[in-house]
């Protein structure tokens, strides 16, 4: 990953690490509106069961929710609604041929601002088994415990 210290963080999907083993990382620019644009830079962004999507040699971002801006003028706001990322070919071909042999998972990890643009962080996730989400439970306990009797 690239130094993350000139990039205004806007949310953070924690539940991506918790579920899944994340691997490949990804910036991605995505299609959106005027006011979505303004929305998420309010912060208004939730990643419940959001999921990037292939078809027809596009990627798509599904689920994202952004809220609705307060704001928006008469045109009615679809907070739901699938959003197009924008990817080179060979990026899109690479993840997609990756979840398709592997069986791996596209998730959204971050969104942020770059330059005046929105930006997403995906990347392939292979989902955790029960006893997976214990021992990292574990290994973070042993962690903050050790960093406490350091102190």
């Amino acid at each position: 990953m690239k130094n993350q210290t000139s990039r205004p963080v806007i949310a953070v999907n924690k539940k991506a690490w918790h579920f899944y083993e994340l691997s490949e990382f990804l910036e991605a620019g995505i299609a959106l509106t005027g006011p979505e644009v303004k929305s998420i830079r309010a912060g208004k962004v939730n990643f419940i069961d959001s999921y990037v999507e292939f078809r027809q040699g596009e990627a798509w971002l599904v689920s994202l929710h952004i809220a609705p801006y307060a704001n928006a003028g008469y045109a009615p706001q679809n907070p739901e609604r699938a959003r197009k990322l924008l990817l080179h070919a060979r990026e899109i071909a690479k993840f997609a041929g990756t979840v398709v042999q592997k069986g791996l998972t596209v998730v959204p990890v971050r969104v942020y601002a770059s330059h005046g643009k929105i930006k997403v962080e995906i990347a392939l996730g292979r989902g955790k088994k029960l006893h997976d989400h214990r021992e990292s439970l574990k290994q973070r306990a042993a962690e903050r415990d050790m960093a406490r009797e350091t102190l």
